[in-house]
């Protein structure tokens, strides 16, 4: 059961009614339509705060960090960089160090 609204799931199979989804723990379910927004979001999964940067460059300046287990919106990719909107900040993160971003879901 997802209680979390924002919770970023991909879409790895659908029917007219129905989404099979991924979760970020490899997790795989099959929710009705309606209770998904189409609202692309990513998460950080790994152990440690990931910086969000002004530019899409490894020695910009930091704008935030996306601290772990947290949540962004996703405002779109480009050459291996992520513009992702989290609270106030908005920035760039390597594309690799975002869960949701890829093609091929990572699903148990």
């Amino acid at each position: 059961v997802y209680r979390a609204r924002g919770l970023p799931v991909q879409v790895v199979a659908e029917t007219s009614e129905w989404r099979r989804v991924c979760d970020p723990r490899g997790g795989l379910a099959w929710v009705h339509r309606r209770t998904t927004d189409g609202k692309r979001a990513v998460a950080n999964v790994s152990q440690r705060p990931v910086a969000i940067l002004k530019t899409p460059k490894a020695d910009a300046a930091r704008a935030a960090y996306l601290t772990t287990q947290a949540t962004a919106a996703l405002v779109r990719c480009e050459t291996g960089w992520c513009k992702v909107k989290a609270g106030s900040a908005t920035g760039w993160i390597r594309e690799t160090e975002l869960w949701g971003t890829a093609v091929k879901p990572q699903c148990r």
